[in-house]
């Protein structure tokens, strides 16, 4: 036996998961029952053995197995085994199937848009309408016969199915010919940079006037010529006697509040004349289907959503795993740190290192920008932060080093500030290095205030850059608060900045109270500033206060 041409099964899932296989072989079953070649075991509309795709010669059959719900092909119930056609939809269980066999695509030649300075002509063959006119005066329903009210009961079943949008322009475009008794058509819908794209096709090398796209997509208008040989305007022209176009109709695709495209129908011959029935038929029903395409998109728009937003919390998740769950206790110092991001994810970092001999490194990062970018460029850095940081005793080299590693992967359009310090829980001494970093915050147990400027340029952007350390000392009761600019950049209504000045004031005041009881009296204090303005970014802290 020859073997067969390759055809599809699009299979959609109500999850809005879509999965594509070839069939193969000789028969390929479809069930609840693992046992089958294409299980769906949670799918309790579907019976254990359901139904069956048989190859017969060139052929594929779609066959029930007796199933209790039943298999619909194209809407209907099968209780025989039918012959598929690309294109055919298949309904079973809670599963919309789309069979598609590839070598009978028609690739459209594209749409060629034939320049013409007049307005679309006026003659007896020249028809038009608009949507406005045919609902306000029931002319569809009055004057619509059989074979149109069929066709519009037909589109409302069609349409009422959920499909991916590849598969509704398809959709559309065959009810829109079959119903009019057109040759050939083509939907389109304007792209980004408002070119009109092509999403289905029946036929190819259409040429289209650019006088009739433009009355169609800027007044909505509907537009019908009934013999192009009878219209002076058209019956000359090279495009229409090459494509031997004897009749042709083009539409909007029109919700309420806009245009979305445009259906375009004709054909070669007069023994089927498009009429004002068709054309109002034509209108109606390209209303319909611009309504459920806009559902369609809004339905995928919110489906990326909530897989965005699924996949966000989890990075953000992964991320707070990342930062410290607690504060470590060494004698003699009280520490404790604190991050909220400004968006779901954030570009801060903070982290402790305990040494032995009551020593702690305390690193606080911030990367220029905010939500994803940032976060991925931190935790880039985080990994190189833990593995350098084992060295702390020359921490002018670490930064150095980690500048160097940074600026290898960093964006042109972004840095980090950085600052890493290692205090000695008994001695007070401290060693630190910045990286262009806001000035950490020291508040002598008596009240002086002194801030730790000692800049550098921020990472990632002079690999070359040599970065040098300094020291300072805590004494008992001295309190030292690093933070990003989220904590002084904090914006109240009036669109003021909460500052250095006004986080001093707040450190001081608590000064001797524990580090937590200072974290909060500064969030307190920028929640009380803010009153309910969004922070404009990430907003992390470090305080560490030696007893006294």
């Amino acid at each position: 036996m020859a073997p067969a041409r390759a055809r599809e099964l699009r299979i959609h899932s109500p999850d809005g998961q879509t999965k594509t296989i070839e069939l193969k072989g000789e028969r390929i079953t479809l069930g609840r029952s693992t046992g089958t070649v294409l299980p769906f075991p949670e799918d309790a509309g579907l019976s254990r053995q359901h139904l069956a795709f048989e190859r017969d010669g060139e052929e594929w059959l779609l066959r029930d197995l007796g199933s209790k719900n039943g298999t619909l092909l194209n809407s209907n119930r099968i209780s025989a085994p039918s012959v598929l056609r690309s294109g055919d939809r298949i309904t079973a269980g809670h599963l919309l199937m789309v069979y598609d066999d590839p070598s009978a695509r028609v690739a459209p030649a594209g749409v060629e848009f034939v320049e013409r300075e007049d307005n679309p002509p006026t003659t007896s063959t020249t028809l038009f309408t608009n949507l406005n006119g045919i609902l306000s005066t029931g002319q569809t329903l009055a004057s619509a016969g059989a074979v149109q009210m069929s066709a519009l009961i037909r589109a409302g079943n069609e349409l009422a199915e959920d499909r991916p949008l590849p598969d509704l322009f398809r959709i559309i475009l065959d009810l829109s010919i079959e119903a009019v008794g057109a040759q050939r058509g083509v939907l389109m819908t304007p792209e980004s940079g408002g070119q009109l794209q092509v999403q289905a096709a029946r036929g190819n090398a259409f040429r289209i006037s650019t006088a009739v796209r433009d009355r169609v997509l800027k007044t909505r208008d509907s537009i019908l010529i009934s013999d192009v040989q009878l219209d002076d305007a058209f019956r000359l022209r090279q495009s229409i006697v090459e494509q031997r176009v004897r009749t042709f109709m083009a539409v909007p695709l029109q919700t309420k509040e806009r245009i979305i495209g445009l259906i375009y129908v004709d054909s070669p011959t007069l023994t089927r004349v498009f009429t004002k029935d068709d054309l109002n038929l034509l209108t109606v029903m390209a209303n319909t289907a611009a309504v459920r395409i806009e559902h369609a998109r809004l339905a995928e728009i919110e489906h990326q959503e909530r897989i965005m937003k699924r996949d966000l919390q989890q990075a953000a998740d992964i991320q707070r795993s990342f930062l410290p769950a607690v504060a470590p206790q060494l004698p003699g110092l009280d520490l404790t740190g604190y991050n909220a991001p400004c968006r779901t994810v954030g570009g801060d970092y903070y982290d402790f290192f305990p040494y032995p001999n009551g020593r702690v490194a305390m690193v606080l990062g911030d990367v220029s920008g905010k939500g994803m970018p940032a976060s991925l460029l931190m935790m880039s850095l985080q990994a190189r932060v833990q593995v350098l940081i084992e060295e702390p005793e020359v921490l002018g080299a670490v930064m150095t080093r980690l500048n160097r590693l940074t600026a290898t992967n960093c964006p042109a359009n972004r840095f980090i500030t950085f600052f890493m310090c290692v205090l000695d829980a008994g001695s007070g001494d401290l060693v630190y290095c910045s990286a262009g970093h806001n000035p950490p915050l020291l508040v002598r147990a008596k009240g002086k205030l002194e801030w730790l400027d000692f800049g550098n340029m921020p990472l990632g952007i002079i690999p070359a850059t040599k970065y040098e350390e300094t020291r300072e000392r805590l004494s008992p009761g001295d309190v030292l608060v690093i933070y990003s600019d989220g904590v002084t950049d904090a914006t109240n209504p009036q669109d003021e900045e909460f500052g250095e000045q006004r986080l001093a004031a707040v450190v001081s005041e608590h000064r001797t109270e524990t580090s937590g009881c200072i974290l909060e009296a500064v969030n307190a204090a920028i929640a009380q500033w803010a009153a309910g303005t969004p922070l404009p970014d990430d907003l992390t802290l470090i305080v560490a206060r030696r007893a006294n």
